[in-house]
């Protein structure tokens, strides 16, 4: 995205008024003090209220039994006795208090169901997406040393996990566990780690932040227009990411039926959830709303329930933002954060169609937004690393087990509080922040820099481009030049676009060393576990193929 004219008004802008609604007790300071005595008093304010609803697998037995319906559905109170259950299960193979608990589960009521669990025994839950290579999982679960990990033997191969892994109970033990009595309990304290969510990898190996209870209350308290009381809110990340993990406590507070669409995730099972569960709240990566905007089925859909729909978690093209606004008849909200802060910035329903394209908003209800530059000193009117400091954000990298990494954590968190997201951006006038690309991802092209986010934007607006993402390569006289992967739009008339087609775009709006030196053409994007655009299997690519064009350019 390009940037505006004019200076910044405020560097660090913080957003200090809070909504005027207020949290059902829950929040700091306003009741329970952990997501276990959270859950304790919903099972008691809203026990009959939906809490989950599964498409149940077929064949595969859980702690709920399948409705007429083929769906599993979870009430708040059903929700705690189970957790009590379970519980007793799991401190029956050892666990107790410190302890990490891993889940190699999919999406469901009964991931829920454990995570609750452990929380009651005062372990740590580490979930793992089930679409992570085995060296990933090996990194990950030598590096938790799990006391006990839950796993789904129709999803995962028993033979293949390392020894790391701990006591494996499978999935089909849990049958059956809602009607055991709870164990003896520990004490439990808000400053209790409760759970590591891992990174995506796509720059490393993953990383684990570690949240204790106060952090999953703090992110119920900024989850600002996604929640509203009583809303039914669709579900389409694996339960392992963050937008699940650290928003339990915001789940169970409002009385939110969470709807969980099923893994592997689709299109046509996403839009008959949302018309069939009557959603208030839809979410999804950028990758799955276009998907959804394609697929035939959304014609013929009462989505009329919606309230907002979410997007985040990637780069949102300005085109897909007014598409969804226009085709799911309601607000869309672009939302940005990182797994280590859980919390960030978030455009309003109000906004302009300028402010929700362009940007990612402003800071949500008690998060801090600063951009600085290499010396950590807030810079105005240019490009800066984003940071953001809040009550949700980590407590910081693990090491093993459950113990802090400090050296990791200190690269990331300074003594202030404020985290380093790793991102570039700058905040214009009114505070809203203008997301350029990851620190990462920028490349230097002949001493000049390259924020791939601001020319994926230009490209984008090529009639035959339907995706595109931009990468820098190595170059023995440029040192980086840049390489476009183009997915073409499969509805145009015209032919593919030529890489003089997309330089001579991009020179028209971007200085001329910004346009890309290599086009590749792709049938699609390679992506990550989370749904993100894959940049390190691109890079390979681009290292290991010839383009169909490639040009010095203009140095």
């Amino acid at each position: 995205m390009g940037r505006a004219g004019g200076g910044v008004v405020d560097i660090a802008y913080h957003r200090s008024n809070m909504t005027d609604r207020q949290i059902p007790a829950g929040g700091p300071g306003t009741g329970p003090d952990t997501v276990v005595a959270a859950l304790r008093q919903a099972a008691r304010d809203h026990a009959d209220a939906e809490a989950y609803v599964e498409v149940a697998t077929p064949g595969v037995p859980g702690v709920v039994p399948p409705g007429p319906d083929r769906r599993r559905r979870l009430r708040f109170a059903e929700w705690d006795t189970a957790a009590d259950g379970v519980a007793a299960v799991l401190a029956e193979r050892g666990v107790s208090k410190g302890d990490v608990v891993c889940l190699l589960l999919p999406s469901s009521i009964d991931y829920a169901v454990c995570y609750q669990a452990a929380a009651r025994l005062g372990a740590v839950t580490s979930g793992l997406n089930l679409r992570l290579g085995d060296g990933e999982r090996r990194s990950i679960l030598a590096r938790c040393g799990p006391a006990v990990t839950v796993v789904d033997a129709d999803e995962v191969d028993l033979a293949r996990l390392p020894p790391e892994v701990g006591l494996v109970v499978e999935r089909h033990e849990l049958a059956g566990a809602a009607s055991r009595t709870a164990p003896s309990l520990p004490a439990l304290s808000a400053d209790q780690p409760v759970c590591i969510v891992w990174t995506s990898g796509s720059t490393g190996a993953p990383k684990g932040a570690l949240f204790d209870h106060r952090n999953l209350a703090a992110v119920a308290e900024g989850t600002d227009v996604l929640s509203r009381p009583g809303d039914r809110r669709l579900s389409p990340l694996p339960f392992a990411h963050v937008g699940y993990m650290t928003r339990v406590w915001d789940e169970i507070v409002h009385g939110i039926a969470t709807v969980i669409t099923p893994q592997p995730w689709s299109a046509a099972e996403a839009i008959a959830l949302m018309a069939e569960e009557a959603v208030t709240v839809g979410q999804g990566v950028p990758t799955q709303w276009a998907l959804v905007l394609r697929h035939p089925d959304l014609d013929g859909a009462d989505l009329s329930a919606l309230r907002v729909a979410g997007t985040g978690a990637a780069r949102v093209p300005a085109e897909l933002v007014r598409a969804m606004r226009q085709r799911l008849g309601c607000p869309v909200v672009v939302r940005y954060t990182s797994t280590e802060t859980s919390l960030g910035t978030s455009t309003q329903p109000s906004d302009s169609d300028e402010v929700v394209c362009t940007t990612v908003g402003r800071p949500v209800p008690g998060v801090e937004l600063s951009v600085v530059d290499e010396a950590t000193q807030p810079v105005s009117g240019q490009v800066g690393r984003v940071r953001l400091r809040s009550g949700a954000a980590m407590r910081g990298f693990v090491g093993t087990g459950a113990q802090l990494d400090r050296d990791a954590t200190d690269s990331v968190i300074d003594a202030a509080g404020w985290v380093t997201t790793g991102d570039l951006g700058w905040i214009d006038d009114a505070g809203n922040l203008h997301l350029v690309g990851r620190e990462a991802e920028m490349y230097i092209r002949g001493g000049y820099n390259v924020y791939p986010a601001e020319v994926e934007a230009v490209l984008r607006r090529h009639p035959g481009v339907q995706d595109v993402a931009v990468v820098g390569l190595d170059d023995p006289i440029l040192g980086e030049i840049g390489a476009a992967f183009v997915v073409v739009n499969p509805t145009t008339s015209e032919s593919a676009p030529t890489l003089a087609d997309l330089r001579n775009r991009c020179c028209h709006e971007l200085s001329d060393y910004k346009a890309p030196d290599r086009l590749f053409l792709l049938d699609g994007l390679p992506v990550t576990a989370m749904g993100k655009i894959d940049t390190r299997a691109l890079k390979a690519m681009g290292a290991g193929r010839s383009p169909v064009h490639t040009s010095r350019g203009v140095s």
